[in-house]
């Protein structure tokens, strides 16, 4: 089985590719913490995976609550391995999944990172990458990744195909910290009403169902604390109508497929 979870869909693509490779299944855990779906039964011999993105050095915040709460039936996986996306590098977020896992009695047999196009854009110095960037990261990653599989398949052990990066502790520790507790937040984003159609498609994308469109058309965030600020909304907006506080002004959107026909 193939737990994900995806924003702006660089790790649905890499779920879709590994579920399609190992014929397992492939399971949504925002879908799955909406529904309060957390009890799965395993097939005799079947893989565990866990693929999500990377969000501020550690596994974003509904991640966490989806392997706290999952109750695997008698049968246990035959191996567990993990895979994430990040823009740059990952910090000590598979050791973190590594405990939670074991507090679960789970271990976790291989890990796996892979570095896709940037979707953060909730800090001045941050932006999406240019077109060529982008496409050079999809297509590094898919090479990288089609020369995983093989070792997947054959359930191989203590692979650890991690970028940490150089400061691994201090980020995710000491910034990753200050990420989530002060960062994730819905409160910043507000709509450009003259630009925005109505269309109702950043509700339609929001993960974690944490926006609604109002009786006039118009989406509005709903301050449930559900948000990831995952920006999955900035960049589906084919208006560019919505905005996070002064910080992305004239930044560039990204969604995987969005500039390309892949």
């Amino acid at each position: 089985m193939v737990f994900f979870f995806s924003a702006t869909g660089n790790t649905r693509w890499c779920a879709e590719r590994l579920a399609e490779a190992t014929q397992e299944r492939l399971t949504d855990m925002a879908e799955a913490v909406i529904e309060q779906r957390f009890a799965y039964d395993l097939q005799p011999e079947e893989r565990l995976a866990f693929v999500f993105p990377v969000h501020g050095w550690q596994l974003p915040r509904l991640v966490v609550e989806f392997i706290q709460r999952l109750n695997i039936g008698q049968v246990k996986p035959r191996y567990v391995y993990a895979m994430c996306t990040a823009g740059d590098n990952i910090g000590l977020t598979m050791d973190i999944l590594k405990q939670l896992l074991s507090e679960r009695q789970l271990a976790l047999h291989s890990t796996f990172s892979l570095i896709m196009p940037e979707s953060y854009v909730g800090l001045p110095f941050m932006d999406v990458d240019t077109p060529l960037k982008e496409a050079e990261k999809i297509a590094q990653s898919a090479s990288r990744l089609e020369s995983w599989l093989p070792r997947i398949i054959a359930c191989e052990e203590d692979i650890h195909e991690e970028v940490r990066g150089k400061w691994p502790r201090l980020n995710t520790r000491v910034l990753g910290r200050f990420f989530h507790h002060h960062l994730i937040s819905d409160k910043k984003f507000h709509l450009r009403h003259e630009d925005c159609k109505r269309c109702g498609r950043c509700v339609e994308v929001c993960p974690t169902h944490n926006m609604l469109q109002t009786d006039n058309g118009t989406p509005q965030w709903m301050h449930s604390e559900r948000c990831l600020t995952c920006f999955a909304c900035y960049h589906h907006c084919p208006t560019h109508a919505i905005e996070f506080g002064r910080q992305t002004k004239k930044k560039g959107q990204y969604y995987y497929g969005k500039n390309n026909k892949r």
